[in-house]
């Protein structure tokens, strides 16, 4: 069963009361959900790759998972990143359906460039090394 979602517009509330609030001049989310088209095909690097994912038929929900100690670390390591002063993360679990969230991410930097290249290193690692994604197909 999904886990409640966060409420990004209260996140962002408590990010701007957050002590280190005054350094920050960007917000950036994320919200990572679940697609109908398979992973592979949407990453496929060739037509013929392509081609193979799409055989896979389309997604009808996903088994998620994710590392809750990997993550906690995940988020300190970020707040050490430079020019990030705020970081906040949720992660689903369970089975979901296409449309459901995995994931929220929210980070507060000083500049655009640190901002977005924080939630982009900080969603990869959590993609690539802390989440179990099983994608299962409609028959």
């Amino acid at each position: 069963m999904a886990k409640q979602l966060p409420s990004i517009d209260r996140w962002l509330e408590e990010a701007k009361l957050d002590e280190q609030a005054g350094n920050v001049g960007m917000y950036l989310t994320h919200n990572g959900v679940v697609r109908i088209t398979p992973k592979q095909q949407v990453r496929a690097a060739t037509s013929e790759e392509a081609a193979e994912a799409a055989k896979l038929g389309a997604v009808e929900a996903v088994e998620f998972s994710y590392d809750e100690e990997g993550l906690a670390k995940a988020v300190e390591d970020a707040k050490t990143w430079p020019g990030v002063y705020y970081v906040r993360v949720w992660l689903n679990e369970g089975r979901l359906s296409v449309g459901d969230s995995l994931m929220y991410v929210l980070i507060g930097a000083d500049i655009r460039p640190n901002a977005v290249d924080a939630l982009q290193k900080l969603v990869g690692h959590i993609k690539n090394n802390l989440v179990v994604e099983r994608e299962i197909y409609a028959e």
